[in-house]
């Protein structure tokens, strides 16, 4: 990675041009915007650079585009709360519901008060804590694929 976490910034803007520098995957798959209001996040991805030979939504992109929604939340709750941490995804489970056949979205926010307490809470306490997350991948309104994931902070 091209900075290993020394741009704290919060800004959605910011934020996303640092992830095209730091992850090199982000451009390639296209992410056009990330939107973030504290509790929610969304990654925005056009269907063409995330394609596969049928046409639809290639399946390592959308599981990819999931994964990094859950981690851009992670990362950016805790920047919120003046922590630097490294976040990892330590497992996840998944499920494709339907074929992609437009642009689509990752949606994730954080699930309660209490998960993300009990996450500040440890980390706090051990220097590291886990948040357990559900991302949905959308395309024209419909859920097309569901993850299950949970993701580790490391205090830095």
């Amino acid at each position: 990675m091209a900075d290993s976490g020394a741009n704290l910034t919060t800004d959605p803007a910011e934020f996303l041009s640092w992830l095209y520098l730091s992850i090199p995957l982000t451009s390639a798959m296209q992410i056009e915007r990330l939107e973030f209001d504290g509790q929610a996040l969304e990654l925005h991805v056009p269907l063409a650079p995330n394609v596969n030979d049928k046409g639809t939504g290639f399946g390592g992109s959308i599981s990819a585009l999931a994964t990094l929604a859950g981690w851009c939340l992670t990362t950016l709750y805790l920047r919120g709360k003046g922590l630097d941490c490294d976040v990892v995804i330590a497992d996840a489970h998944q499920s494709y519901k339907a074929p992609i056949k437009g642009a689509f979205f990752a949606r994730v926010r954080l699930s309660s008060k209490e998960d993300t307490d009990h996450l500040l809470n440890r980390i706090d306490e051990r220097g590291r804590g886990r948040l357990d997350l559900q991302i949905d991948v959308l395309c024209d309104a419909e859920v097309a694929f569901v993850m299950q994931g949970r993701y580790v902070a490391i205090q830095r």
